[in-house]
């Protein structure tokens, strides 16, 4: 099903300048100069109204497009190893790690009987994204998409999905504030994805009978007992493919270098893995941090080279930085072994970083399927998402973000389906909290959404003449679907899950 934007609205009413820039800034993080908002639809080819976007008009201070850019790609990058948020105000609810299950006494009871959101045709779910300068646009379209996919199958016992979407425009309070549209008009809030999610968090705190499911990236809103995740954030890091690449390269990993972003989300995600590398031998012997705006990273590597480093783990660089990397160290004709990460899961890596010869035998280490097209063959669920994202976005890169909103959208369903045919904002808080492995049909790694446990599988895959392939992972068909599950989680805390 084609989208398209109506077309009075234009980007000075969308919030961009005349160049695209975004606006992010943390003096406007608070939304001074927002006033008002309309709703403007967003329509099929055949005129029907699927998506109600929600655009709030204002003055914006003005940045470089190129440092907020920046700054967003980074997200991509650490999306998938943990989340930390430095500007939450967000109410902490302890959760205990590895528990089977979630709560159901912290469920109020006036949630058993609130279906707000609900008709007899139609479920509504809120979509709170940054949308401004198509930041996380992904994110509503894989949402969009499962949706559309759930509607052409007759919908949950007859009921069509219906995705309310907020742009949060790349700032807290519009994020507060359509998270708290959201609560007083759609059923829950679905497959959202924004740098602001800490304000949001701070209004499902203060509703805690309002299912939330979304790949958080504030901790304490991770962590409050009706957000559910389909990629669980925990403070750690997985050790599954430190374990591989430490059997494969027993003397390499004391030779370990590393580059991180200067941002205190990606230092803190950086110590995590530090300390997971360390717990199990490795020692890091190069680890620089680089300015968002960095784009030559010429310096660094001739430092690694100099400092004799033979392993390189950059699972939070996405995909155009890592293309700078890799142009840098083919320049310097410097070949250490280099681990990426789903950030870097692109197919514009191998043509920005000079071709072929530049990316050969590159590693990528994923807690997801890879849903570029590489997998449409042997996995169902991989051919479903990217047919859907073409339906509802012809021509679209499927990207993190999108599989991120897709799985969110799945993992309601399935909660939405479970809580039979009379559903509450209550009783679907229920069935999620009794979801304890999810997997996306095979698109992510088992995780337990109800006891927020993190993934600890993987897949392995490596360039190959151009070509991102499967390396040495297991069959498909087997138990573990094509995911290498060799070693638990770490925690920060030393434990293991």
């Amino acid at each position: 099903m084609h989208l398209r934007w109506p077309r009075h609205q234009d980007l000075s009413h969308a919030g961009y300048d005349q160049h695209g820039a975004s606006a992010f800034s943390s003096v406007d993080r608070d939304g001074i100069g927002w006033r008002g908002e309309s709703s403007v639809g967003l329509l099929t080819d055949e005129g029907e109204s699927i998506v109600r976007i929600v655009t709030r008009r204002g003055v914006m201070s003005r940045r470089r497009p190129s440092a907020a850019a920046a700054l967003a790609v980074l997200v991509l990058g650490g999306a998938v190893t943990g989340c930390s948020s430095t500007n939450s105000t967000s109410t902490t609810a302890t959760v205990a790690k590895g528990s089977q299950g979630s709560s159901t006494t912290s469920i109020p009871s006036a949630a058993f009987s609130d279906t707000t959101g609900v008709t007899s045709s139609t479920v509504t779910i809120g979509n709170v994204s940054t949308l401004f300068a198509g930041l996380f646009k992904g994110a509503l379209i894989g949402t969009q998409a499962y949706a559309d996919y759930v509607n052409s199958q007759g919908g949950i016992f007859g009921r069509k999905l219906v995705v309310d979407s907020y742009d949060d425009g790349y700032q807290g309070a519009p994020n507060r504030q359509g998270t708290q549209s959201a609560i007083q008009k759609d059923f829950a809030t679905v497959g959202g994805f924004s740098l602001q999610d800490s304000f949001g968090g701070t209004v499902l705190a203060a509703n805690p009978g309002f299912p939330n499911v979304t790949v958080p990236l504030d901790q304490p809103t991770a962590d409050l007992p009706n957000t559910f995740s389909p990629d669980p954030p925990k403070p750690g890091w997985s050790l599954g493919a430190l374990t591989w690449f430490k059997s494969h390269y027993p003397q390499d990993i004391t030779a370990t270098g590393t580059l991180i972003a200067d941002q205190p989300s990606a230092i803190t995600k950086w110590q995590w893995q530090k300390q997971a590398m360390e717990s199990i031998g490795y020692k890091v012997t190069y680890e620089k941090q680089f300015d968002i705006t960095q784009t030559d990273f010429t310096q660094n590597v001739v430092a690694m080279h100099q400092a004799g480093i033979k392993i390189l783990f950059l699972e939070q660089m996405p995909q155009n930085y890592a293309a700078a990397v890799i142009k840098a160290l083919d320049q310097q004709n410097f070949h250490p072994i280099v681990v990426f990460g789903a950030g870097a899961y692109s197919d514009q890596l191998v043509p920005n970083a000079g071709g072929p010869a530049a990316t050969e035998g590159l590693y990528f280490e994923m807690p997801n399927a890879l849903f570029l097209g590489e997998d449409t063959k042997t996995i169902p669920a991989a051919n479903t998402f990217v047919t859907w994202m073409q339906k509802v976005s012809p021509g679209v890169k499927p990207d993190l973000y999108s599989l991120f909103g897709w799985l969110s959208a799945q993992l309601f369903a399935q909660a939405l389906k479970a809580a039979g045919k009379s559903p509450t904002r209550g009783s679907v808080l229920q069935a999620l909290g009794k979801i304890t492995s999810f997997d996306g049909s095979g698109l992510f790694a088992v995780v337990n959404p109800a006891g927020k446990v993190p993934p600890s599988c993987f897949v392995l895959s490596r360039i190959t003449n151009g070509k991102i392939q499967r390396y040495q992972d297991p069959p498909i068909s087997g138990s573990t679907k094509g995911f290498i599950c060799n070693a638990p989680y770490y925690y920060v805390d030393g434990s293991t899950n």
